[in-house]
């Protein structure tokens, strides 16, 4: 298997859900959940890469999970993990999986995926996708799609119903033409430690700024990025309350089977 550390962004305000890691899913807060995860998935390092003391403190029965308390100026989470990699000491050559804070029902298989994606290829940067199952996901703007070239790398990330089928759309817009596989894009990212610091230090790019994708921002200054499928369904992020109630009911559901 694979080697590699899972570092987890947790910043605590959030537009959409503040003090989102610290939501309690099942009684417990999120950012645990999600902690769990990772352990589950074999890293040999799970850090939480947070600025706030609170989420800190709700870690702090899980001993195996470090804390890095990093600043709350960071403009995006790739930042936040830049300094948590300094702060760990990681060598350059570190195989580092991005876990977000909101994926509490990450599957372990996936997180390994994104390492190995990036290990058996050249790319600097590695993700996960997952086929679209409906047009109402398709044409979501919160929910991102991707396309990728022969070599299964990233060709563009968007969130618009890429790509365009004129004939199936034209059509109808409420079903998905056949003949053609759409692929969300799971928000989860491998790369080595020392790509993840220039990585942080590379300007934001126009498409980034326009799409609010901060993965943009890799392709437009001319690195390819590995996509595997993953191997296992992976349920989107939480970023609303609704969301988080929806996260309660499968959850409920995962305990009862």
């Amino acid at each position: 298997m694979t080697d590699f550390v899972v570092a987890i962004p947790a910043r605590y305000a959030a537009s959409r859900l503040p003090g989102k890691p610290l939501r309690l899913l099942g009684g417990e807060p999120m950012v645990l959940h999600v902690a769990r995860r990772a352990l589950q998935a074999g890293a040999g390092e799970v850090w939480v890469a947070t600025d706030d003391q609170r989420i800190a403190d709700a870690l702090s029965g899980l001993g195996e999970v470090k804390v890095a308390m990093t600043a709350a100026s960071h403009a995006s989470g790739t930042d936040r993990l830049a300094e948590c990699a300094r702060i760990a000491g990681w060598a350059d050559d570190t195989v580092v999986v991005n876990l977000q804070g909101d994926e509490p029902f990450a599957p372990a298989a996936g997180i390994r995926a994104v390492a190995a994606a990036l290990v058996e290829g050249s790319a600097p940067m590695s993700t996960l996708a997952t086929p679209v199952e409906d047009a109402h996901t398709l044409f979501d703007p919160n929910v991102v799609k991707l396309v990728r070239n022969v070599r299964n790398e990233a060709m563009y990330f968007s969130r618009a119903p890429i790509a365009w089928h004129r004939d199936g759309f034209a059509r109808s817009r409420e079903i998905l033409p056949e003949g053609h596989q759409w692929l969300r894009h799971i928000g989860i990212y491998g790369y080595r430690a020392g790509f993840l610091q220039q990585f942080a230090s590379m300007p934001p790019g126009a498409l980034e700024q326009v799409e609010s994708l901060e993965q943009l921002r890799v392709l437009e200054a001319g690195y390819p990025i590995a996509v595997a499928i993953s191997p296992e369904p992976f349920p989107p992020g939480i970023d609303t309350p609704e969301d988080l109630q929806r996260a309660e009911t499968l959850l409920q559901a995962m305990a009862a089977r």
